[in-house]
């Protein structure tokens, strides 16, 4: 049972933590201007940015209240409300944007930092959060006076400790997964990045484009495989997803594709599909469908599209007002000119392995996930001891 329940204004007026949201301006510390982490860079659990920070935690800890440090837990507050991440320890500095909400518990006070990001995940939160944040006929957000005002149930410090070991336990395995799989990803980039001298040829002579529309409304399973941009850019394999809550068509994905976005093509979004065809699978409209011709696999037409001289080839024909509007036509990326991976003789070989990898690597990151998420609100509330459940992590970690 937890041992007091509070609002964080209390905890504020005690000063056991500090609450507050960024800022609308540049912050320079030391002579530099920090790099400004947005709503677009907090993933899940971590934060994803573009950019080449320009200074480090140690050079600005203590100095400037809406500098990120290391143990912070960051909210996003304005739009997509409810992302949260925890600040490592070793990252970069940032200065936080408006959007932004940060929670810094004292290391003396009655919350730890990374309980109180799992905390954010629960329900406990959401039940809160989701009476708040549509308050408005703006996009959905939460004021930092709604934050103060939310309830928090807060159980020892032991039982903290535990449930962040059982937690972070399965946190840091999917954290290990993910380097292995954006590791092996790069080298097998890098076989094929060496294009002196190579034999071009069209995105349309290695592959076909799959159109097949279905409505996840009118099937019958319980479950389906969703392919979406958040998913990619958050570094997932698709999220398994229930039909009935998935609101519009989609396109067909068969097992062997290789999906790229039409969206923003300046960002590289080239997905290699792997499943069993288990279970449909389907993927935004947003993404194009491509499944390469015989002799060509799936890891080849993946690798060579997801070079910078294809990416910059479809940056250079975009259309549309905005950074967060601009498309590519299919026929434009079909006509683009990239490298016949069928001349790659034996690394072809080695990097078919190499995705191998990267897919048994996100495929257990997945898993791990799900169990993450099945036990977290069950610890949460209470209804799971810890040692119910340490030799189900151990077991799977």
């Amino acid at each position: 049972m937890p041992n007091r329940t509070t609002a964080f204004s209390e905890l504020v007026s005690e000063r056991l933590i500090e609450i507050g949201a960024g800022r609308p301006r540049t912050v320079n510390m030391n002579g530099r201007d920090l790099p400004i982490l947005r709503v677009a860079d907090v993933l899940d659990g971590r934060v994803e940015y573009g950019f080449q920070a320009r200074t480090s935690n140690r050079d600005v800890q203590g100095q400037e209240s809406k500098v990120s440090r290391p143990g912070d837990i960051v909210l996003t507050t304005k739009g997509t409300v409810g992302r949260v991440a925890l600040m490592p320890p070793d990252g970069p500095a940032f200065a936080y944007s408006p959007q932004l909400c940060y929670f810094r518990p004292t290391a003396s006070g009655p919350l730890r930092s990374r309980f109180l990001y799992y905390w954010f995940k629960s329900a406990e939160f959401w039940v809160q959060a989701n009476a708040l944040k549509g308050q408005t006929d703006m996009a959905d957000f939460l004021s930092l006076g709604d934050l103060q005002r939310l309830q928090i149930s807060i159980p020892s410090l032991d039982r903290q400790d535990a449930v962040v070991g059982v937690l972070g336990a399965l946190d840091d395995k999917i954290a290990v997964n993910d380097r292995i799989a954006a590791t092996a990803e790069q080298l097998c980039l890098a076989y094929f990045s060496d294009q002196t001298g190579a034999a071009m040829v069209s995105v349309a002579e290695l592959c076909h484009v799959e159109k097949k529309q279905i409505d996840p409304r009118e099937l019958s399973n319980t479950s389906v495989l969703h392919f979406s941009i958040p998913s990619f850019d958050a570094g997932r394999t698709p999220e398994v997803a229930d039909p009935r809550e998935i609101k519009s068509s989609k396109f067909e994905v068969p097992p062997s594709a290789v999906l790229v976005s039409k969206l923003n093509p300046g960002t590289p979004r080239v997905w290699q599909v792997r499943h069993d065809g288990g279970m449909p699978a389907m993927a935004s409209t947003e993404f194009l469908i491509l499944l390469p011709i015989e002799g060509v696999s799936t890891a080849e037409l993946w690798a060579v599209l997801s070079q910078p001289t294809f990416m910059a080839s479809i940056a250079a024909k975009v259309t549309g007002t905005s950074n967060s509007h601009q498309r590519v036509r299919p026929a434009e990326i079909m006509d683009a000119e990239i490298a016949d991976p069928r001349q790659f003789g034996q690394l072809r070989l080695m990097a078919e392995a190499l995705l191998q990898r990267v897919h048994a690597a996100r495929q257990e990151a997945t898993t791990l996930r799900a169990l993450r998420d099945t036990l977290l609100p069950e610890l949460m509330s209470g209804r799971l001891r810890v040692t119910d459940v340490e030799k189900v992590v151990e077991e799977a970690v």
